[in-house]
């Protein structure tokens, strides 16, 4: 479990991934430079983005300024990115690579993830991620949005297991099942939209816990995700919510807390349906 936000986790392949991290999904290109930099100048290390989210030129740019303005080399970051799966072909997912590494204007990145299984359509992108973490283009290789059932298909011809599966997890979709899976295989889970897009921001339960902390919900929520060892990427525009969402460190829930929010769960999606998701 993290205790700092500079903290990081070491995954099945021996790189270390900050537990808490910065995504940018949704944020204009435009815009996407000042939030980065922003993030890089409060003390975010992981800064999570993805080729369909249209701002990794943006979030290149936050990069280079936050590294001047902070004086951080670009190996104290870890950076993600993500392949649109639309039945990419092998070589299609190598174009897209480095398209999204020209964009970023990097020269590796620290994880590659396929962003949705598609039909199970990802074996040769897959394939296509496994050659570039061999040719030392990307420090490790994982997947996103992936069901159990999709993890199984993928262990039937993988070489390199997956460090992370980054999937939709919150107090309603809490995940365990998956999260046990995973486990098993020495794969990370990472939350994305824990917060359940700010829905789960006005519930009273969580309110009376938030109370007894003397904290938000949200810290509550980013808490009992980090004492339940699953890995972060929280979206933030603006610097004091990014300092709150790091503010999270010097408390701790109870077992009872912990549990109460555990049973808060509905397997209730505000995302796409893995199995279902149309490209």
């Amino acid at each position: 479990m993290i205790n700092s936000l500079n903290d990081r986790v070491i995954l099945n392949n021996g790189t270390q991934i900050p537990g808490l991290g910065l995504g940018v999904f949704q944020i204009p290109d435009e815009a996407t430079s000042k939030v980065v930099a922003d993030g890089i100048k409060a003390g975010y290390r992981l800064i999570d983005t993805a080729q369909i989210y249209g701002n990794e030129a943006g979030t290149g740019e936050g990069i280079r300024l936050g590294l001047k303005e902070t004086g951080l080399e670009r190996d104290d970051l870890f950076v993600t990115s993500k392949v649109w799966n639309d039945h990419l072909t092998y070589d299609q997912t190598i174009d897209a690579f480095y398209d999204s590494l020209q964009k970023l204007g990097l020269d590796y990145l620290d994880l590659y993830l396929i962003h949705w299984p598609g039909d199970n359509a990802f074996k040769e992108s897959y394939r296509a991620l496994e050659s570039l973490y061999k040719a030392g283009k990307i420090k490790a290789i994982g997947v996103s949005n992936f069901e159990i059932h999709h993890l199984e298909e993928l262990e039937k011809f993988a070489d390199v297991v997956p460090v992370i599966d980054q999937v939709e997890s919150h107090p309603r979709l809490n995940q365990d099942k998956l999260r046990a899976y995973a486990a098993t295989k020495g794969i990370k889970i990472q939350a994305w939209s824990p917060l359940m897009q700010g829905q789960i921001l006005k519930d009273d339960s969580l309110k009376k816990i938030a109370d007894k902390y003397q904290k938000s919900v949200a810290q509550v929520i980013l808490r009992w995700d980090i004492q339940r060892d699953v890995l972060l990427a929280v979206k933030s525009v603006r610097p004091e919510r990014m300092a709150s969402n790091a503010d999270v460190f010097d408390f701790t829930l109870d077992k009872t807390d912990m549990a109460q929010i555990n049973a808060m769960n509905q397997d209730f999606r505000v995302g796409p349906e893995p199995d279902d998701f149309d490209f």
